[in-house]
């Protein structure tokens, strides 16, 4: 175990002196790694905000149940009975139609017109907050409620939502689509940076072949090299993130309070920083592994 430890400690600070001693090259091409994770990375960060957002509207979401207008007091109480036992639904108001003539007759652009109608044509409202649900149960209740007696209408506005979501889908689709083309590019680019770094070293890997050094062996260093360039890159695309979203923020700062609203992006959790990490550092260990084994499957048949 200490010996395999050994191996692969010395593996790693050698890719460490590879780096080092083309300090240049190596920067350039941490660089390019991570401009080109930012752009997948930054389109599904922005996917998942605006996921958020539509979860946080739904958080708010509110029926407004009407009655009919021959409801006796009975209906009334039979219903806020019924909504009681709902257990997504975290309070609800009841507004009677003759409260809601009062509140509509205060309105200085209907308050004329209110004042000239003979017979209250308002129904009886339960108007419902609900707690956090999904556009399904959003309509399964409503559903439900519609099929009680003396319900005329259930409005709430669901298309939105269900717009929304299939948008984030398909925008879901086309950025895993994007990061698999840019994860190819960068599988490709660690290949190109490998293979400059065996050339430069051709004599020292026939070298160590000639005195028993195994495959694995002569391959190890530059996996760590593949991988730590892949670890730098995504440090450089989170950095990028973070630096982009600290300036959209300002900017939506301005414009949340010209709405008297709060809107704001949000980074990366930590699980999603962490898939990053891992799977730049598996692309830049691929990339090495398929330029370190065609370099030595060419050697063998020569």
């Amino acid at each position: 175990m200490n010996r395999w430890l050994r191996q692969h400690w010395l593996a790693a600070v050698r890719a460490f002196e590879m780096l080092t001693s083309s300090p240049t090259s190596s920067l350039l091409s941490i660089v390019v790694i991570g401009i080109v994770l930012s752009f997948p990375a930054g389109i599904l960060l922005t996917l998942d905000n605006l996921r958020a957002v539509a979860g946080q509207s739904l958080e708010s979401q509110q029926l407004s149940v009407l009655l009919d207008t021959k409801a006796a007091s009975d209906d009334i109480e039979r219903i806020n009975t019924n909504l009681e036992k709902i257990p997504i639904i975290a309070y609800f108001q009841f507004v009677s139609k003759e409260v809601a003539l009062q509140q509509l007759q205060q309105e200085a652009e209907l308050a004329e017109i209110m004042r000239n109608i003979e017979q209250n044509p308002l129904p009886d409202v339960f108007v419902v907050n609900l707690e956090k649900v999904t556009v399904d149960e959003i309509e399964m209740l409503r559903t439900a409620i519609l099929s009680w007696p003396k319900i005329a209408h259930v409005l709430v506005d669901t298309d939105w939502a269900r717009k929304l979501n299939a948008i984030l889908d398909l925008g879901r689709i086309i950025a895993i689509m994007l990061a698999t083309l840019f994860g190819a590019a960068l599988v490709f680019a660690v290949f190109n940076m490998i293979r400059l770094q065996i050339l430069t070293r051709g004599d020292e890997i026939k070298v160590s072949r000639l005195v028993g050094a195994t495959d694995s062996y002569i391959r190890r260093p530059f996996l760590y090299f593949g991988a730590i360039q892949g670890l730098a890159g995504a440090l450089l695309t989170w950095l990028i993130l973070a630096a982009g979203i600290a300036q959209i923020n300002r900017a939506l700062f301005e414009l949340a309070r010209l709405y008297e609203a709060t809107f704001r992006l949000d980074h990366f959790v930590w699980l999603d920083s962490l898939a990053l990490l891992a799977i730049a550092v598996g692309l830049g260990w691929l990339g090495a592994y398929v330029s370190v084994t065609r370099y030595l499957l060419r050697s063998d048949s020569i």
